[in-house]
């Protein structure tokens, strides 16, 4: 039943913005355009309006909160070793696999997080692990792993795959970590 209204909406709302235009089409030189524009203006808001609250309805069922699980990446400063893709898997299945771009490394270097992968999984002890790949130290390849077994119980759980410098050891550490 979920489905079937989600179906309508969406069609209903693909179908407002065609129906607007062709309502300005068929109104008469002499009509006041002013005032036509100005409804054209407030039906495109409202299919606006409506898209955003169907991709929230969308959202809601496809990932519901007993079940969802989000990973996150994150890096802090990023001085001996530049990101070039991460590779998630969950239960030995891979579920994300992500080439970053440099403008995508600067907005992490500068404190941003990144949603890597939104999913279900369902109650219990899940593994998630993650590979890195990049330049490390002296601009050599470097590619590192790292793993967590996650226990996921009712409600929402965030994953957060931090890239930290060790300056004690003038390299990269990787951590996975459950947000509380």
């Amino acid at each position: 039943m979920k489905s079937a209204l989600i179906t309508f909406l969406a069609a209903l709302a693909a179908s407002l913005p065609a129906f607007a235009d062709e309502a300005a089409a068929s109104v008469e030189p002499s009509a006041d355009r002013s005032a036509l524009d100005a409804e054209v203006q407030g039906l495109r808001r409202e299919v606006v309006d409506l898209n955003r609250d169907l991709f929230m309805l969308e959202e809601d069922l496809l990932f519901p909160a007993s079940t969802q699980v989000a990973v996150f990446v994150s890096m802090d400063v990023g001085t001996f070793f530049a990101l070039d893709s991460v590779q998630l898997k969950v239960d030995d299945k891979e579920v994300a696999n992500y080439l970053y771009t440099d403008r995508e490394q600067d907005a992490l270097k500068r404190g941003g997080v990144q949603r890597l992968w939104l999913g279900n999984l369902k109650a219990g002890e899940h593994e998630v692990t993650a590979f890195f790949t990049g330049q490390g130290p002296n601009d050599r390849d470097y590619r590192r792993g790292t793993t967590l077994k996650v226990e996921k119980g009712v409600g929402a759980k965030y994953v957060e795959l931090k890239i930290s410098d060790s300056v004690s050891q003038l390299q990269p550490e990787f951590v996975v970590r459950v947000w509380e």
